[in-house]
């Protein structure tokens, strides 16, 4: 069972948003890899605690949790809602302490030397994002176009990413003269903090964009269109790149990255570049010889069977398979013959069948005199 996200941050289920960024600083502080070094189980708890923070703090996900639990972001939705398309933890945590401090989210950065450089702060790339597709044989064996619906931050258009509801930007903040970070004494310790005032950015906005509250982008569905190459196979990851998280203060937008898993197929299996199927045969047609049709993934194809041939043999089509995704070789086709065994047989063909075999005697089954023979040195009795 996943532990409740209210109970990871140490919040109840009324709590305000300032309530959680509040207790989300305190552990996160608590946790964070640089200051537990020597503690292997601090990075997972502080990436728990960053996924908790991301889906309750924004409104949206906060009400399909508490509706649905954890179940509201699995499945195949893709974006932050399905498709594992959360945040990196360390973004997460740039974006509450604040991302001037070196742009990293480190925590010397934040608690340790401050701010590096001073100045303006930093545009920080968007959040790379993951989606999770899946596909048929078909489109894996022959390429297709997709669409997928994402949701992820874009640049604000009311105010054309600035921030500004009037287009003037942001200034220096004069609480921490564009520092981003503020000094506190407690004692004879001295602690950095970021600027309560910024939230750690070092500037501010005097009117903020109604839309996108001064962040200079908003969270929405996009829609975006990749290509997928013939012969990509369960695992491959493709990059579809600036098509992540657009940037903060100007910074570049992230890549995202679609991780494809092949469904499987009601006739083939695949073996590589080969694929694989059992044709059933009839009796008659395995003893006598003849021609059956089997399927490819293009139509079908006929295939010539010797007289004699045995349940379980395998003809090789040649180039029947799938391209090669790095090469121009496709596959092969591997089709096993399945002898078909009448299951319902009225009085006159039982007869004739039992004459039928009496006729032929031991001496036109080779594979099961082969196996008495084996089978009387096994048991010393030759």
């Amino acid at each position: 069972m996943k532990e409740d996200l209210y109970e990871t941050l140490g919040v109840s289920k009324t709590a305000t948003q300032a309530e959680m960024k509040k207790a989300y600083r305190k552990l996160a502080v608590k946790f964070h890899p640089d200051k537990n070094p020597d503690d292997p189980t601090a990075e997972d708890k502080f990436k728990e605690i960053g996924h908790a923070y991301e889906i309750l703090s924004d409104e949206d996900k906060r009400a399909a949790y508490d509706r649905y639990g954890h179940q509201a972001f699995e499945g195949g939705m893709g974006g932050r809602g399905g498709g594992g398309g959360f945040h990196d933890p360390m973004d997460i945590f740039s974006q509450v302490f604040g991302g001037a401090f070196g742009g990293g989210g480190g925590f010397e950065d934040l608690f340790g030397g401050g701010r590096r450089g001073g100045g303006r702060p930093r545009a920080q790339k968007g959040s790379d994002l993951r989606y999770d597709l899946d596909i048929t044989l078909e489109e894996a064996a022959t390429g297709s176009d997709k669409e997928l619906e994402i949701e992820k931050f874009v640049s604000c258009d009311p105010c054309n990413g600035s921030g500004s509801k009037s287009g003037s930007g942001r200034k220096s903040c004069s609480a921490c003269g564009g520092q981003g970070a503020v000094t506190r004494q407690s004692g004879i310790f001295i602690q950095q903090i970021a600027c309560p005032q910024c939230d750690g950015s070092g500037t501010t906005i005097s009117d903020p964009c109604t839309t996108c509250n001064g962040k200079g982008r908003e969270q929405k569905l996009d829609r975006v269109k990749i290509k997928i190459p013939a012969g990509v196979n369960s695992g491959n990851r493709l990059r579809s790149s600036g098509n992540g998280d657009s940037g903060l203060l100007g910074g570049p937008s992230g890549d995202l990255y679609v991780f494809l898993e092949v469904e499987p197929h009601e006739v083939f299996t695949r073996d590589g570049d080969d694929l694989e199927c059992e044709v059933p045969t009839p009796f008659s047609t395995c003893t006598l010889g003849g021609e059956i049709d089997v399927p490819t993934l293009t139509g079908k194809a006929s295939i010539k069977i010797p007289a004699g041939t045995q349940g379980g043999t395998i003809f090789r089509l040649r180039d029947r398979g799938i391209p090669g995704l790095q090469t121009s070789r496709k596959g092969d086709l591997l089709v096993e013959v399945r002898v078909e065994v009448p299951t319902k047989l009225n009085s006159e063909q039982k007869e004739k069948l039992t004459d039928f075999a009496e006729s032929i005697g031991d001496e036109n089954a080779p594979l099961s005199g082969s196996f008495l023979e084996k089978a009387k040195k096994f048991f010393g009795k030759a």
